[in-house]
């Protein structure tokens, strides 16, 4: 039997989308607990604000460094062989993060723990670009709700188990990440098998249909406009509920129930894009998100806000899905261009708006993401037509 027949046969588009949303959620839950467990962190090294910033810096310039060697990795050996090895990567990382009590180590654990973050976010974004062509149908969105689901359920997971100590924490759920990856084998290697199995005439069509180097960029610059609004809700929603006078528990809710409205959206979101096509449903999307949380900003209590960063989830859902789709089209390092522009847009998102904020008000600086979310309405659809 010839390759390509062993291929086609062994090849299951379903068994493929099974691994990649365990993937997807693995990828969430992990990078939650790393960044719910902060706090203890901090204390248990006796490190500054500023100390832990460096530290969060160094965890941002490893997984913008996996993202671009990713997309090189992938591109040449195909995604689905990334799939175990930054993911065992990520739980030895995590675990080694809970060993650490000093700034240099600490800075050196976040590092590696960012490149095996990148390398992995590359795979299963870069796969799930194959897993879709193969259902010649909508699957991203979906995809990206288990993620946003896993770091749902990391959250839960670091907030119920605080009375053990965090490097037991670490260690148990790295250990966890490191068994499932192994057990993951088989089902990668079918993965492989439904990478080559896309045949030679999806492979001159994604060529034809490759962008120019001005569209990567576009989709790029979009991704993080929609990803600096995600960073605006973690590092701020709570923050402006409490200048609202919100209680503290109203204000923890802010970004709960924006999560919430994300993975709805995500969930809900693929069958929107099989019926109306992507471009539409971004567009309006991303001009639910500006008017909701403009109006949110504009009413000045606390209700309003709840809603409106609801509507900033949901309405952004399905917007860095669908960049990723289309980016797609054009191999693994385009995508792996467009993830890290999105990546630095919310790492620089939180702090460009604390700038802002500095000589106007919170209200002010958080028009920011509205202002952003609307011109993603007005420029995406471009962006997004022809995909």
């Amino acid at each position: 039997m010839s390759a390509n027949a062993t291929a086609r046969r062994t090849a299951s588009p379903a068994a493929d989308r099974r691994l990649l949303t365990g993937s997807f959620a693995a990828l969430g839950l992990v990078t939650a607990v790393w960044g719910a467990t902060l706090p203890a962190v901090q204390d248990a090294a006796q490190i500054g604000t500023g100390q832990l910033g460096l530290v969060l810096l160094g965890a941002a310039a490893g997984a913008v460094a996996g993202l671009k060697l990713g997309g090189r990795l992938a591109d040449s050996h195909g995604p689905s062989r990334l799939l175990v090895g930054p993911a065992i990567a990520l739980g030895l990382a995590l675990a080694l993060l809970g060993q650490c009590r000093t700034l240099p180590t600490l800075l050196l654990g976040a590092t590696l723990f960012g490149l095996a973050n990148g390398l992995l976010d590359i795979a299963v974004n870069a796969s799930a670009v194959n897993c879709e062509r193969a259902y010649r149908r909508r699957i991203m969105a979906s995809l990206h709700a288990s993620y946003s689901l896993g770091g749902f359920c990391g959250a839960v997971l670091a907030a119920t188990t605080t009375w053990m100590p965090y490097d037991v924490q670490f260690a148990i759920v790295g250990l966890v990440t490191i068994v499932a990856a192994c057990a993951a084998v088989p089902s990668v290697r079918r993965a492989w098998y439904l990478d080559k199995a896309l045949d030679q005439s999806e492979a001159a069509d994604r060529t034809s249909a490759s962008f120019s180097p001005v569209t990567v960029w576009l989709l790029g610059a979009l991704a993080a406009a929609v990803l600096l609004g995600e960073g605006a809700s973690a590092d701020w929603a709570a923050v402006h509920l409490a200048s609202l006078d919100a209680s503290q528990a109203t204000a923890a809710a802010a970004y709960a129930l924006y999560s919430a409205a994300m993975a709805t959206g995500r969930l809900c979101g693929d069958r929107l894009i099989n019926r109306f096509g992507a471009p539409a449903v971004v567009r309006v999307g991303a001009g639910l998100a500006a008017a909701g949380l403009g109006a949110g900003l504009i009413a000045g209590t606390a209700p309003a806000a709840l809603l409106g960063w609801m509507a900033l989830g949901l309405g952004l859902s399905t917007a860095f899905p669908c960049m990723i789709t289309a980016a797609g089209r054009d191999g693994p390092r385009a995508v792996s261009t467009v993830a890290a522009a999105g990546y630095l847009g919310k790492l620089a998102g939180p702090a460009a708006i604390g700038a802002i904020a500095s000589p106007t008000s919170l209200p002010a600086a958080l028009a920011l993401p509205v202002v952003l979310a609307a011109a993603v309405a007005l420029a995406s659809y471009r962006a997004l037509e022809s995909r």
